[in-house]
This record gives C-alpha cells, structure tokens and sequence, in this order.
C-alpha cells in the first residue's frame, strides 16, 4: 500500500502526470491509472485521512467496478496541446471529455489510447522547460585528486556533483568524497540550500546511489532518495537509459563544469574536500554571472527573474540522512540491524518489516505505520528490548529474581530451597539458573511435593545441580532409596543456603 500512497501523493498532491508517476514509482503506467481510478470511484481525496490504515485503504479501492463501453472519439490533438499548460494532467483533461461524453471511455482506456495516438506521431522535439519545474543533477566522468598533505600523495579522487535548472541552467557544483549514497543525498541537501528552496522534480542519471534498478521503463528508485525527495516536496523520475535528451541540460550543464572548474583546478593541490570546495563556490559564482552569447542576461539574472520566485520554500529543517532496508523478524521478536537486536511487538515474529536506520535512531515500519523506535546501539551481539514488545508470560518472568526464586522452593521444603540456591550459586551468574529453577519448582505438579524434596537432598549428596539430575532421580525413583552413609534428609539448615536476603 506504500505504493498506492505515493501514486496519490504524487498525482493529487504534486499534479504529475500519469507517466511521471509511473516513472518515479517504478510501475507500469496502466496500474497507476488503475489506483487513481479505484481512488476517484471511492471517493477519496488527498491527503487521505489519518485513521486509515493499509487494510482499510485496500478494503476501499479494490472493488468491482464496472468499465463503460462508448466509443466516442477525443481530439487528441487537442490534448497533446492543452498537456503543454503547466497544472494540466490527463485525468483533467478525461474529467472534461466526460462532461461532454458521459459514456465515453473510462480513464485507463482514454489514457492508453492517447498514447497509443502519441505512439505513431512522436518525434524528436526540443523541451521547453516551466519555471522551478526540473532540476537535473550528475556526475562528470572527471574527478579532482586530493592529496596528502604530508607527502602529496594523492588520497582519494573528489567527484564533482553537478545540478542545473531546466529554466534558468542556473548551476550548482561541489566535491564529493565519492559517489555513495550518503554523499550523493548530501549532495542534493546542499543543492536545495543554495538554490533557496525546492523544485518539482528531479532528473536523475541511472547512478546506482539513485537508482537501485535502471530500467526503461519502470527504475527502481532508492528508498533513502525517495524519502528525500518527499521530504523537499519533489519527485524522482530518473532518464531513461540510452536517452541522453532526457537530461541534456544536466549534459551541457557537467561540460561546462569541467570545463570551467575541473581544467581550471587541474594545476592546483587541494589536501581537503573543503578547501576544494571554497574554490569551486567562486567558480560557480563566475558560470552563473557570466553572460549569455545568443541571449540576453546570464543564468544568474535569469534565475532570479523564472525560476527563484516559483522555487517552493524549503521545509523547516534539513532532511535527517538515513538508510532503508528490510528485515524478518526472528521467532524471538527480534530483528537484527548491523548485528544488533531490536524488539518488535510478539505479533510481528516471521514477518518482514522495513527499518529506517540513522545514525541515532533505528525506526521499524510495518504496512507503512511505526512500530518500534530505539535509539542505535553500534555494540555487536547485544539486545535492545522493551519490556511492551514481549508476551505477558515473558514479562512475568522478567520479573523473577534469585531472592524470590529462594522464597518460593522454601515453600516446597528446606532440601527444594537448598538446592535451588545451590543451581543458582554453581553458575557464573544466578540468572542463567532461573530457567532451571523454575523447572524444578514444576516437578512437584508432576510427582509431589514430598518427592521432590527428597530428590533434592539426594543430589545435593551428589552436588549434582541441575534439572536433568532431579528429574532422572525422579523418574528412576531413586528419591525413595534411602541415602549413602547414614545421611538423612532432615530439615536441617544447609550451609550452602544463602537465603533470599543474600540477593538484595
């Protein structure tokens, strides 16, 4: 349902069109136009209403409904032309044939067909890009050397990231320490900052930070890029590959950078990442102040004119880094998340949740709502557990201690208690003998109380402690034999008693 929430977000909430839709959530468009239809004929609205959950959404959309069967003919030269007006989308343009032709053709059915027309009349066509709409971001094959400053030996080779507005080509640049993915986020937070706010959408190489699985038709966009881009109110639709048209401002706009940054620094050493950058902040001033040759201004006066006054306003505060991954339960409602254990809710064990990991908090979602947040452990082998997570019976046992467990064999007899304390006191902690304990607690449900106590004194004779050596006594009967050397079991007081008290 995650999905199905985005597919809405981006139609109703952003005003994409279908196929920007589809190509930023990596599905086929027809099932786009099936979501937004099922929505429309349930009634719902953006954004959805709190209290519904993925179950409830589903119960709503997926419904029969029943196609309409007219056939009468849109101008789809005319909805090629209106498509061209920004805030105008198909479904828009299907709500108004509909008023004119209520048994017309359903919407998935308009859609396919306008394609289809397009299909046979696409042509090579150059792109007027709208005010603040796309924002195209990339890597230069080019990297800069950042040498050690003790020996100037080169250290690593600095990436150059690059972003350029589609209106104004006003330019961006920094140096990354690689093309990761936490760098390449940083990347783009910087960007947004420079630039004073957000645009619509962002245009991305198929890099694998960006792109888990490019595709011409249906990429996988990264999970931490996605919730990045909510996070600024954008949305990733990815070139496709091959197709270097779809991103030819970001093409010209990466020759220029290395041109007029990467050949200009080619003499000069750097020893640190922000030392280079200080130097490509001025040269990044002097691409958008220089004037244009065939045109009027430069990319900074433009800029200021187009794209800054529709730039949407930046969000309070700066997207938080943090990674995405999926995880199964373990039948001890516990995931594990760099070998550490977090706690889940004990209903959730055997199924597979996402986590959403920072560098301080480590977040579990399951179907999309919150269950579980701990705060990050970097401790290998150890468990984070909340005591709400675990089945009352697991909390009750929690609750146990060695005093109380002493307090409740002497109820059995002195010989239970005895050797009770005895198990606890031969492990190198009492409580990796509770278990034991309790278990040879319960034998008296099973045999008796009385034979429990004798089977008790018996293997104190033997300093045998443990449970296997009580219920083998038990079950060979060997509690009524009576003991070697005179010894009896009189309720005597054991010099290996330590009493509850001993525990507080």
């Amino acid at each position: 349902m995650r999905k199905v929430r985005d597919v809405l977000r981006l139609s109703w909430g952003e005003q994409l069109s279908l196929r920007q839709v589809a190509r930023s959530l990596a599905m086929p468009h027809t099932t786009v136009a099936l979501f937004l239809r099922r929505a429309t004929e349930a009634g719902l609205t953006w954004p959805l209403p709190e209290e519904l959950d993925d179950d409830a959404l589903e119960a709503r959309l997926f419904a029969a409904t029943a196609p309409s069967a007219s056939h009468a003919a849109p101008d789809f030269a005319a909805v090629r032309k209106e498509l061209a007006i920004k805030g105008v989308t198909l479904q828009l343009l299907w709500l108004e044939y509909k008023e004119l032709h209520p048994d017309g053709y359903g919407y998935s059915q308009f859609c396919h067909l306008y394609r289809t027309w397009r299909r046979h009349r696409d042509v090579v066509m150059r792109q007027d890009h709208k005010a603040a709409e796309k924002l195209f971001v990339d890597y230069p094959g080019l990297t800069i050397p950042i040498y050690d400053e003790r020996d100037l030996t080169v250290s690593f080779e600095a990436e150059l990231f690059v972003a350029v507005l589609g209106s104004s080509s006003y330019t961006f640049a920094v140096a990354t320490r690689s093309q990761q993915l936490e760098q390449w986020i940083g990347a783009h937070v910087q960007t947004f900052e420079f630039l004073g706010g957000c645009p619509e959408i962002l245009v991305s190489d198929n890099l694998r930070s960006g792109v888990t699985r490019a595709h011409r038709y249906e990429p996988d966009v990264n999970a931490t890029y996605q919730e990045m881009a909510a996070h600024y109110g954008c949305v990733v639709i990815p070139a496709r590959p091959y197709r270097p048209r779809d991103k030819a401002k970001v093409e010209v706009g990466v020759q220029i950078a290395e041109r007029w940054i990467i050949a200009v620094l080619r003499k000069q050493r750097f020893t640190s990442l922000g030392q280079l950058n200080e130097v490509i902040g001025e040269l990044v001033i002097r691409i958008n102040q220089k004037p244009f040759k065939k045109m009027e201004g430069s990319r900074a006066s433009l800029f200021a004119e187009l794209d800054q006054p529709a730039l949407r306003p930046l969000p309070s505060d700066p997207y938080e880094f943090a990674s995405w991954r999926a995880a199964k339960v373990n039948i001890d409602y516990h995931l594990e998340v760099e070998h550490h254990y977090y706690s889940v809710p004990y209903q959730l064990a055997g199924q597979v949740v996402d986590v959403r990991l920072t560098g301080l908090v480590v977040e579990i979602f399951s179907k999309n709502k919150r269950v579980a947040s701990h705060l990050r452990s970097y401790q290998k082998g150890r468990h984070v557990t909340e005591s709400a997570h675990m089945p009352d019976s697991h909390r009750r046992y929690l609750e146990w201690t060695p005093g109380r467990i002493v307090t409740w064999a002497e109820k059995n007899g002195p010989e239970t208690a005895a050797f009770v304390d005895a198990l606890m006191k031969s492990r190198p902690h009492p409580e990796q003998g509770f278990r034991s304990a309790l278990g040879v607690m319960r034998l008296a449900k099973k045999y008796s109380p009385e034979r429990l106590e004798a089977a008790c004194a018996r293997c104190l004779c033997v300093k045998s402690f443990s449970y296997k050596s009580v219920e083998s006594v038990l079950k060979h009967g060997l509690d009524q034999r009576p003991l070697r050397d005179g010894v009896t079991r009189a309720h005597s007081a054991h010099g290996n008693i330590r009493g509850p008290n001993y525990y507080q």
